[in-house]
């Protein structure tokens, strides 16, 4: 158990001097052109950046651990800032149970994207693309355009800032702290490594892996929703279009820069956080020094594919160094 704790320690060591390189690269990138990628305003927009995609790949990292995947959350975010903004309807005092309500639908679609792969063992790209595309079927006939009014008060929490530092990237950082303590202290966080580590072994010592998947997408659903409400809170309305933006697209990029393995059981919401800061001083600096957007996607897509190949070269290292058979002292 302590071999591991350190690989992931290492791993996530490893993820932030990443970060602190793309900063340094990145600052110097921006100095040459004339800039200062460390001036408020663009400190602001890092931040910012990292609000709506934090909340996405925290979720997605627990569905990723127990080796599973979500293609519904932009869908699901989507979604939840058309019931947010209809339940409130311009009312400050309808903004509890406007969340209430959101945290509700979130929930029971990712109880459901749960129980079809838990229960019905169907592949989870499958199965959440498949939801997905209900819901999107769902916008486009329901919403033709914004719906709903979200009141003043309620859309601070997309635009309120602490000095520099967004009100939204505290919450993000709440919730991932959360998620953190979650994952390394309770019951079902340690058992969602062990169903993504193999979920025959995880079956056999006696956890109970239909559940376990099952709170994963749940929780998952719920981060969703809350992005859902920060998209409400910073447009004033529903967005039936916000999927357009292929949120859950970036979600998992970050958590794959962050270095938790597709193939489950290794990695963590620490690392997650480091991969979508990452995604989003490369976009900061992307957009300051006026990079075409063809160039700037080919240039994520080097980085992500850059930063999965050297975590595989990692593991498989390690894997190599790896005694096949452990010979104990003094046997023949």
């Amino acid at each position: 158990m302590r071999t591991l704790n350190t690989t992931a320690l290492s791993s996530t060591a490893m993820i932030y001097l990443a970060l602190a390189g793309v900063l340094a690269v990145g600052g110097a990138a921006v100095a040459l052109d004339g800039g200062n990628l460390f001036a408020t305003a663009n400190l602001v927009d890092m931040l910012t950046r990292t609000s709506l995609t934090g909340f996405l790949a925290i979720g997605m990292t627990l569905v990723i651990l127990c080796r599973s995947l979500d293609l519904s959350v932009g869908y699901t975010a989507a979604l939840s800032s058309l019931v947010a903004a209809t339940t409130m309807d311009g009312q400050a005092a309808n903004i509890p149970l406007a969340i209430g309500a959101v945290l509700l639908v979130a929930g029971l679609i990712g109880a459901a994207n749960g129980a079809i792969i838990a229960f019905l063992k169907v592949n989870p790209f499958i199965a959440t693309l498949g939801t997905g595309l209900i819901i999107k079927g769902y916008l486009d006939t329901e919403y033709k355009g914004p719906a709903g009014d979200v009141p003043a008060a309620f859309q601070q929490f997309g635009y309120t800032r602490i000095a520099f530092v967004p009100v939204s990237a505290l919450v993000m950082l709440a919730v991932a702290g959360a998620a953190i303590w979650y994952l390394r202290s309770t019951r079902t966080g340690h058992h969602m490594y062990a169903v993504g580590g193999d979920i025959d072994v995880a079956r056999m010592s006696g956890i109970r892996t239909t559940r376990v998947l099952l709170t994963a997408h749940v929780l998952c659903g719920m981060a969703a929703g809350v992005a859902g409400l920060l998209l409400a809170a910073r447009f004033g309305t529903g967005s039936a279009e916000a999927y357009t933006n292929l949120y859950e697209l970036d979600a998992i990029a970050a958590v794959v820069l962050g270095g938790t393995l597709l193939l489950g059981g290794k990695g963590g919401v620490a690392g997650t956080v480091a991969g979508v800061a990452i995604l989003a001083v490369l976009d900061t600096v992307f957009n300051v020094m006026q990079i075409d957007p063809f160039a700037k996607d080919v240039l994520r897509g080097v980085v992500i594919i850059a930063a999965v190949a050297l975590y595989a070269r990692r593991q498989l290292d390690r894997t190599a160094r790896r005694p096949r058979f452990a010979i104990s002292e003094g046997r023949a």
